[in-house]
């Protein structure tokens, strides 16, 4: 099972600033086409994926290219206390934390765990949530 959980997420290819770990929430903007997602960041991209399923522009080429999760899970950085169900939005340098009310725009997606630490990563389902 932990094969098919590594490769359940379909991505798209993005020019990052930076080679930017696995988990890590991006958001547009930058130098190039996405960055380090800042705080309830509005423009906010997405999760850098770790082995998806498919890329849909696989063949794009450039200098830290990226795989962003469009639809399904994917394991995220996450900061605070969240609980299974979650709507996520962006904590800054790159992680997700819990909100109740987020503001349009603004949601990364839906935690599949609850998590009760300080920082660390858990499974968060991405796309049409």
């Amino acid at each position: 099972m932990a094969a098919l959980l590594n490769q359940t997420d379909i991505a798209i290819l993005y020019q990052a600033d930076e080679n930017y770990e696995p988990g890590t929430v991006l958001e547009f903007g930058g130098e190039f086409e996405v960055t380090l997602g800042t705080k309830e960041s509005r423009r906010v991209a997405g999760i850098v994926t770790t082995n998806p399923y498919q890329i849909i522009n696989g063949t794009a080429k450039g200098h830290n290219m990226l795989p962003i999760a469009l639809t399904g899970r994917v394991p995220t950085k996450v900061k605070g206390q969240i609980l299974k169900g979650q709507m996520l939005v962006s904590a800054g340098n790159g992680y997700a934390r819990a909100e109740t009310n987020p503001s349009i725009g603004t949601v990364i997606g839906k935690s599949l765990e609850n998590f009760a630490g300080d920082e660390g990563v858990i499974e968060v389902v991405v796309g049409k949530i």
